[in-house]
Parts: C-alpha cells; sequence; structure tokens
C-alpha cells in the first residue's frame, strides 16, 4: 500500500487540460464520429448501388419477375400469379432491358421460338409487356372460323373438357371483374366458362376457353405472317386483345421479332387477392407450377 503522500504526489502530478485542450480533445472526438457517420452512409450507398447493379444485370440477361394482371391467358394463366420469364431463351434484343435501352440492333444470340410456348413480349405501340401464347411462325397462315383456329388451311382439333370454375368477384391489384359464359352473375356467384384442349400442328397441347359464340375475334380474315413476325393468341380467346387485331384497333398485330423477351416456363407464386401480402388468398396449389 503506498504512503499517503505518494497518492496525493500521483494526483498532483496527473495533467489536467486547460479549457482550449478540453474543447479540442471534443471537438476531435465530434469530428472522428461524424467522419464514421460520413463512411458509414459512403458505404450504404455503395452496397445498394452494387445490389441494384447485380439485379439489373439478372433481369436483364437471365430471369425477369412478371405479374399476371389479366384474364386473357386463363385458365393457364390466372390473375396473381407470379412467375419468371427466361430471358435466355430467343436471344436479346434492345427490349431486353428495362425502359428500351439496351444498345442492341435487331437481336443477338437469337433462338427462335417455338409454337405453342408462352411468351412475354413488348407491344409495339404502348410499350407494355404481354404474355401471349405463340400460334403463328413466319409464313403460316391463321384464321378463326366460328371459334375454331385454323392454321396453314387445317383446322386445329379442340375436345370439351368440361367447364372452368370461379367465383365472380374483383380480381387483383385493378379490381377487374371476369366474364363468364353463364353471365348475369350475381358477385360471389360462380363464373362458368367452356374449357376444351386444342392440339396445336406440333403436338403441343393446352387449354383453350369460350365464353361466346360469335364473338369479334371467332371469325377473321386469313393472316399471312411475314418473315420475322409471329401470331400471337391468348388461351380466353374472348377476353384476349392478341394478333386477331390491328395495332391501330388496339391488338398486337404481327408481332417483329425484336420485341420477344422471354419465355415463361414456371409459376412461381399465386396470389387471388389485392396484394401477395394477403396470406388468406395465396394458391398454394399453383406454387411451382409449370406453364404449359
Amino acid at each position: 500500500m503506498p504512503p499517503p503522500w505518494g497518492r496525493a504526489a500521483a494526483k498532483l502530478d496527473t495533467p489536467h487540460p486547460g479549457p482550449h485542450e478540453a474543447a479540442d480533445l471534443q471537438g476531435g472526438r465530434g469530428e472522428g464520429m461524424a467522419g464514421r457517420a460520413r463512411d458509414g452512409i459512403a458505404e450504404t450507398i455503395r452496397t445498394i448501388f452494387w445490389a441494384l447493379l447485380i439485379a439489373g444485370v439478372f433481369r436483364t440477361l437471365f430471369f425477369q419477375p412478371f405479374w399476371i394482371p389479366s384474364s386473357s391467358m386463363k385458365d393457364t394463366l390466372l390473375v396473381g400469379d407470379f412467375l419468371f420469364v427466361n430471358k435466355m431463351a430467343y436471344g436479346y434484343s434492345r427490349y431486353s432491358c428495362p425502359w428500351a435501352l439496351c444498345p442492341i440492333p435487331g437481336r443477338i444470340l437469337a433462338s427462335e421460338p417455338e409454337r405453342g410456348d408462352v411468351v412475354v413480349f413488348r407491344h409495339p405501340a404502348n410499350g407494355e409487356d404481354y404474355i401471349k401464347r405463340l400460334i403463328g411462325l413466319p409464313g403460316d397462315t391463321v384464321q378463326v372460323r366460328d371459334g375454331i383456329l385454323h392454321i396453314n388451311g387445317a383446322p386445329v382439333p379442340q375436345e370439351p373438357d368440361g367447364v372452368f370454375t370461379e367465383v365472380k368477384a374483383p380480381q387483383g391489384p385493378q379490381q377487374r371483374m371476369p366474364r363468364c359464359a353463364n353471365d348475369p352473375v350475381g358477385i360471389g356467384g360462380t363464373c362458368e366458362k367452356d374449357r376444351y384442349i386444342e392440339t396445336l400442328p406440333n403436338g403441343l397441347r393446352h387449354a383453350v376457353l369460350n365464353i361466346e359464340d360469335g364473338g369479334p375475334g371467332d371469325d377473321t380474315a386469313v393472316f399471312t405472317v411475314p418473315e420475322g413476325h409471329y401470331f400471337f393468341m391468348g388461351d380466353n380467346r374472348d377476353d384476349s386483345t392478341d394478333s386477331r387485331f390491328p395495332v391501330a384497333a388496339g391488338g398486337v398485330g404481327m408481332l417483329p421479332a425484336p420485341y420477344l423477351i422471354g419465355r415463361a416456363d414456371r409459376i412461381m407464386f399465386s396470389a387471388a387477392g389485392r396484394s401477395l401480402f394477403f396470406f388468406w388468398t395465396w394458391r398454394s396449389d399453383r406454387f411451382f407450377k409449370a406453364v404449359d
């Protein structure tokens, strides 16, 4: 135990900063904290930048998320289905990038789509992304007679496959009301559409729906698909604005190849409500479902 005078001496020998020195010490601590805060903000900005860059590259080159907003592809795709579009399937064009910013003339690394593919493409007039089924290839003739699809002069076989039913209620974020073959149907009632299995010339079988006979798309002229273009139709035949209708009338017309974005292969998630966060509207039977 040191003697008392040792403790006193030690206390007397301890230097005490003057007022200016204390201010300098406090200022140094403040500057250090401010510097660390600036470094933290800069690091956060760099992290966000690289995350957005990686997400943009992934979306542009590999897979693009797509949310089904309309009923034109029922019952293959329902309003509220969430899927990833395979961007590698058909190559790349300027429309592979958000806002068509890719400086790509025409298409690169191009592969030809197959008849029956479910394809996401950029609408040539309004700039929105559409999803439809590829029906006509370059050089084909396509016509609809009495509601039956004809390709190169031959009718495409259809087999009755029961009735597709759903609740008559607003659907999806846009709260669109479904059309029904048995209208008028009250809210909450059962909405029905006749279902058929259609077999395309390459053997691909898929479902189509019919709401009414004699609708505006049930009897068309003969369309000849030009080279480098494609003809698309929705599976919900009476509720789809597609290649049967010209661009000037709000349709798709003959779609040039550069507007292709990718192929829909699999539904990852599905929700019947206005938001995917409404978990009580999730359709678990459609999670990870292949797109036929």
